[in-house]
């Protein structure tokens, strides 16, 4: 029987309706379309550095017109100084070439160096903005691979900053080349664009045949990896169980699969490169041949021969490294797509939302909270308010959703529809950098850090010596740690595996408690404690109820309820009781007295039987 005390906790539709909708819930306003260049902050970032862009490309137009200079001297050199045997001219010549030599190098390095310099800006820029996305994403429980993110990003940096690009501001300068061998003879510009057009319907050809078996080599490769890391993880459960061996066997299987696609897709890349390197090898051959050709015929010179034997090449050469870096290009171009969806989905957050401390009130109206895989909500419809500076018990029976409406009380469960507010504002309007101080969270999971006592209290930033000496004292923990090795500084491994199930249990209180935090919500904080901690935790529950704090306690145990002003009672996701300590009990014990004279009457009168 569900009974509801809810004194106090009325709420007008005015008052809800001007609270607005709760920001953290499904996230509907996320990924909405923006015109182009604020989409995201991926095109915004790299539109900003179309001044380097352009730089490149005047320095790769100045490095492609003195890569004419070998033709040009070799022309002269075959068709004047070999004619007029004039050593003045030859050293004149050659000097000039030499500085053209100087100053085609100098643009290179320096079109390299601009490069290289925008890349650690451009990953400057971009990995704060790609790790907040990372974290947003685990945090929401995205189906996506976060922690590819990081790899796409290097991945696009590297693309932009490399031989990659390069390939790009070289090859519109093909048709130039092109265009001087129809100076030289009409015949070897023809030959030219058909020596262009051969690699490239090969390498369209080699993507199209390739594409399949790398990216199945790929996913089998990372389905392996997949498998081992997670197994590795729990190397302790399956060494006991004995498990090692069948799990070896299953990770063998994945291995030869693995194997068997990365084979297949090497040596179709492999038969790719050697045809590749036949035409490439005879494209040199038939230019020097055809300008041999024409010399006997006597339609060019003997230096134009030479000379267009290294257009030809040159002509060839961005073409060949456009054809090297397809791939990378093609890598580069859907790391560029899954960051703008990331960054899209999951912007930065609003630093404006940045708010004074909050006092702790936390009011939920109608909160449904779903899971990918439930055909039925966790928590349904949940109304409950807590008053600033009261202990709220949370009691049910497991699977009732006692851990999820901890997650949604501090924000973080991912798909949540009505509102949770924090005084009066819905949570997800907070700046969770500057509330996170004032927020207290100690998960049923406890998750410790590698680093010392000290670091993991402080929550990882500014170790305060008082503030973490008080902690640790209003949780029971300072004797302790005093006993350990190197005190405060004692490494604890990383996860805390150094220590017990008790002692990472009243670590993680002590930083939950740290500082000053308005809003402490402990989830099961007893589950691993002995008599002792138990102790310290009721004592540290009733210090923070002195100072004021607003608190949640989920537990099992109904000893809890000696500290608590109010009571919320959850069954199958909904409240079945809710409201102060007292007349919640009151309305139990009053329904379980109604509940037993129900069953006494029906066993004092039971129904009449049909007459046989």
């Amino acid at each position: 029987m569900a009974v509801t005390v809810n004194a106090g906790n009325a709420t007008s539709s005015a008052a809800l309706s001007s609270a607005g909708s709760t920001a953290q819930g499904s996230g509907a306003n996320r990924g909405n379309p923006a015109p182009f260049f604020q989409r995201s902050p991926l095109t915004q970032t790299l539109y900003a550095f179309r001044k380097e862009f352009l730089i490149v490309g005047v320095f790769s137009m100045v490095a492609n017109l003195l890569m004419l200079m070998p033709t040009i001297y070799m022309l002269q050199v075959f068709d004047r100084v070999m004619l007029s045997q004039s050593e003045i001219t030859l050293i004149v010549v050659s000097l000039i070439t030499l500085f053209m030599f100087g100053m085609m190098a100098f643009a290179e390095w320096s079109r390299s160096r601009v490069l290289v310099r925008a890349g650690v800006r451009l990953d400057d820029q971009l990995s704060s903005l790609v790790f907040n996305g990372v974290f947003e994403s685990y945090l929401r429980q995205s189906k996506e691979n976060p922690a590819r993110a990081f790899a796409d990003l290097t991945e696009l940096r590297q693309f932009l900053t490399g031989n990659g690009i390069i390939a790009f501001f070289d090859t519109p300068w093909t048709p130039i080349y092109i265009a001087v061998l129809f100076l030289l003879h009409p015949f070897l510009g023809y030959m030219a664009i058909v020596f262009v057009i051969v690699p490239a319907l090969l390498a369209r050809l080699g993507h199209s045949r390739t594409l399949a078996p790398n990216e199945k080599a790929s996913l089998a490769q990372s389905e392996e990896m997949k498998f081992l890391q997670s197994k590795v993880r729990s190397a302790e459960v399956l060494e006991a169980l004995g498990m090692t061996r069948n799990l070896q066997t299953r990770w063998q299987g994945k291995r030869v699969e693995s194997l068997r696609a990365h084979g297949e897709s090497q040596s179709l890349t492999h038969r790719m490169t050697g045809y590749s390197k036949f035409i490439r090898y005879t494209q040199q051959s038939l230019s020097l041949g055809a300008g041999a050709y024409l010399v006997i015929l006597g339609e060019i010179t003997p230096g134009a021969m030479i000379a267009a034997n290294i257009l030809t090449t040159r002509a060839l050469a961005p073409i060949d490294l456009l054809v090297t870096s397809w791939k990378q290009f093609l890598g580069a171009r859907e790391a560029f797509k899954r960051l703008e969806t990331l960054m899209v989905r999951f912007p930065a957050r609003d630093r404006a939302l940045s708010r004074m401390a909050p006092e702790g009130a936390v009011r939920l109206h109608e909160v449904v909270a779903t899971a990918d895989g439930r055909q039925e909500p966790i928590l349904k419809g949940v109304d409950y308010l807590a008053p600033a500076g009261t202990v709220t018990v949370v009691l049910g029976p497991s699977g009732s959703g006692k851990s999820t409406l901890a997650r949604v009380v501090v924000g973080i469960w991912p798909q949540v529809a009505g509102e949770v507010l924090l005084d009066e504002r819905p949570i997800g309007g907070w700046d969770r950098d500057e509330l996170g101080p004032h927020i207290g969270y100690l998960p049923q999971d406890i998750e410790l850090f590698d680093g010392s006592i000290a670091e993991n209290i402080a929550r990882f930033g500014d170790v305060e010596p008082e503030k973490v000496v008080a902690a640790a004292k209003a949780t029971g923990l300072h004797e302790m740690i005093l006993r350990m090795p190197k005190g405060y500084d004692t490494s604890i491994g990383e996860a805390g595996r150094i220590l017990s199930g008790g002692q990472r249990q009243r670590i993680a209180l002590a930083r939950a408690v740290y500082g000053d935090p308005r809003l402490i919500v402990l989830d099961e904080p007893n589950a691993n404690l002995d008599d002792v901690g138990e102790k310290a935790l009721m004592q540290a529950v009733m210090l923070m109820k002195q100072q004021g704090k607003t608190i949640f306690l989920i537990s099992h145990r109904p000893q809890v309820m000696a500290v608590a002003d109010r009571l919320l009672i959850l069954a199958n996701g909904q409240v079945q009781a809710s409201g102060p300590k007292d007349g919640v009990l009151a309305a139990l014990a009053k329904a379980k007295q109604d509940e037993e004279a129900a069953k006494a009457a029906t066993h004092n009168n039971p129904p009449p039987q049909d007459p046989q």
